[in-house]
């Protein structure tokens, strides 16, 4: 397996935890019940965030009094434990969580001060299958900057949409490009993609689809579609946060603009 850079990681994720910490001291206590995701409230969120890092300490959180597995938007074993994570917290007092979330977060700098390289290249479950605890922590990175994004989304306090979280958020999704445009966007084999994002985390990416889709830093020939729109947009979209039908007004398509639209509507691959 590929061996991935021990630092960058957790530095990004040290300030990752810390813009989260900021903005969430910064809340009202009412913003903390506005709801972010599918049967979550801002507060669920940041119960999620500090649940995951506690599990990767190693601990486990009780059983809930109801089965959450009946609830709408559980749909596998891992939103199950993460609904685990949630109800035990969920009568908590914000500022009670806030400092819940900053304990765990900073027993957890210090865990990952203590590993070595080698401890990141060792093999490690992770949510997008068998690989290494350090690609454990690229997710990690992702994870936690999007859903600074979903709280952010939801209380209307746009920020923090550049920076080495966010590009590695960006990293995340486009590793991902291949499937996104051959598998769900069903492009043709023989076409290319050409995404284009604009803003705060700018990039330009091919996806040419031949016996497999693959991603390229460059092509040469005009591609079958080209799609530009913000980098946060972007990842919202491919975040399954949000709907393509409702930012037209902010994608702009080029070449085959049907073969475009049917792909930016599929760009969703995680929730």
């Amino acid at each position: 397996m590929t061996s991935i850079p021990r630092q960058p990681l957790v530095d990004a994720l040290d300030e990752q935890w810390r813009n989260i910490s900021a903005l969430m001291a910064e809340l009202p206590d009412g913003d903390w019940a506005t709801p972010a995701l599918p049967g979550w409230s801002v507060h669920d969120v940041v119960a999620h965030m500090a649940g995951t890092e506690a599990m990767l300490l190693g601990e486990q959180p009780p059983e809930p009094p109801d089965d959450p597995s009946a609830l709408p938007h559980v749909h596998n074993p891992i939103a199950v434990l993460n609904e685990r994570w949630v109800a035990m917290v969920r009568g908590w007092k914000p500022g009670d969580l806030l400092a819940r979330f900053d304990e765990v977060t900073g027993r957890r700098r210090e865990a990952l001060a203590a590993m070595s390289q080698e401890d990141f290249d060792a093999p490690s479950w992770t949510p997008a299958g068998q690989a290494t605890y350090g690609r454990f922590m690229q997710i990690r990175v992702f994870d936690c900057w999007m859903h600074e994004q979903d709280i952010r989304a939801a209380v209307g306090r746009p920020g923090n949409e550049d920076g080495a979280p966010a590009e590695l958020a960006i990293d995340e999704i486009e590793r991902a490009l291949g499937y996104i445009v051959g598998k769900l966007g069903g492009a043709p084999k023989g076409s290319t993609v050409t995404f284009t994002l604009t803003g705060p985390a700018p990039r330009v990416r091919h996806v040419v689809v031949a016996d497999r889709a693959t991603v390229a830093d460059t092509i040469d020939h005009p591609a079958t579609a080209t799609i530009t729109m913000p980098s946060t947009l972007f990842a919202r979209l491919a975040g399954g946060r949000t709907q393509a039908v409702r930012h037209r007004d902010a994608i702009t398509l080029g070449g085959d603009t049907t073969l475009g639209e049917h792909i930016t509507d599929k760009l969703a691959y995680t929730i």
